[in-house]
């Protein structure tokens, strides 16, 4: 979803980008405009497993700017049934990304890495009352999750490389991405995940995992596509910083505005034997606000509306 939408835009600017994917949740087409792909899938596309020791050893010499993406992110359920596979391949993904860079030759004038709000400490996080997180309150370290230890890692991991290298490095800390193209399989994420069940079982009520009233900061990836894009022009050397609203919404208000979207009238089923995960988190984006002149833009309503357009003509299609 990032990525694709992010190597769009480079592509729009000029830049000459290298993508690196091994299609575990992305498609090729994700990067099609129109009818044919807006890179040379030839010769700039790499179908490579980044948990592998040295797969991209050959690329990185031939790039300027690294933009790291990369991780094993899901739904809850596959997040919290399979913490110690994520971990350990969130843990090869990301020192394999930095040995490639660490080692070439050739100067890396920039790494972005992208973290995520997952890596602050479960206790910020424990009240349906929402935090608006800092920055510098990701030490000392608690994550809930071997998700966000392995991103925190990574960020740490980062932190070394700049200071080893002397490149100038950014970490990104998102909070809950979501647009399209999206994974809305098992494996996809609340909102995604929810626009597929109603779809898929219109006439039947809405399930919610756990109480609803666990909130997040929902932010659109074009919104982060910019933010990345301010981060490559005036980011350096500014970690971390956050990429998110201020604003909390509940999973309920999420589920309510996608009922109102689908012009249904279904009634929302709390599972209680369900995960909730962190209870409640949102930014306070001031940083980005001053290094990046950065603030999101996409409403939650109009972003829950071009999204389930898309799912819907996407589930049309493979019908």
């Amino acid at each position: 979803m990032i990525g694709s939408n992010l190597v769009k835009a480079l592509v729009a600017n000029g830049d000459d980008v290298f993508v690196v994917d091994n299609l575990w949740r992305g498609k090729l087409s994700n990067l099609m405009e129109g009818d044919k792909y807006c890179i040379d899938i030839e010769k700039r596309f790499f179908n490579r497993d980044l948990s592998i020791s040295e797969s991209i050893d050959d690329i990185i010499s031939q790039v300027e700017y690294v933009v790291h993406l990369a991780d094993i992110v899901a739904g809850i359920g596959y997040v919290f049934n399979n913490q110690g596979f994520i971990f350990r391949q969130n843990f090869l993904i990301n020192s394999n990304v930095f040995t490639a860079i660490r080692n070439t030759e050739t100067k890396i004038k920039g790494v972005i890495y992208v973290g995520t709000a997952c890596s602050f400490p479960r206790e910020l996080q424990s009240s349906f009352d929402a935090t608006l997180l800092e920055e510098e309150q990701l030490y000392p370290a608690n994550p809930e999750s071997a998700y966000g230890w392995s991103k925190l890692m990574g960020q740490f991991e980062l932190e070394l490389l700049g200071s080893e290298k002397e490149i100038n490095t950014v970490s990104l800390i998102f909070h809950n991405v979501y647009g399209s193209p999206t994974d809305y399989s098992e494996r996809g994420q609340v909102i995604p995940s929810l626009i597929y069940r109603l779809l898929a079982n219109p006439n039947e009520p809405l399930k919610v995992w756990g109480s609803g009233k666990q909130g997040r900061a929902f932010i659109h990836v074009s919104d982060v596509v910019q933010a990345i894009q301010l981060a490559l022009e005036k980011g350096w050397n500014e970690s971390p910083i956050q990429i998110g609203p201020s604003h909390c919404t509940t999973i309920a208000e999420v589920a309510e505005m996608i009922i109102n979207t689908s012009g249904n009238n279904n009634h929302i089923e709390f599972d209680l034997t369900k995960p909730e995960g962190d209870l409640a988190r949102a930014a306070n984006y001031n940083k980005a606000k001053k290094v990046l002149g950065w603030e999101p833009t996409t409403t939650l309503e109009s972003g829950i509306g071009e999204l389930y357009q898309w799912i819907k003509n996407d589930m049309d299609k493979e019908a």
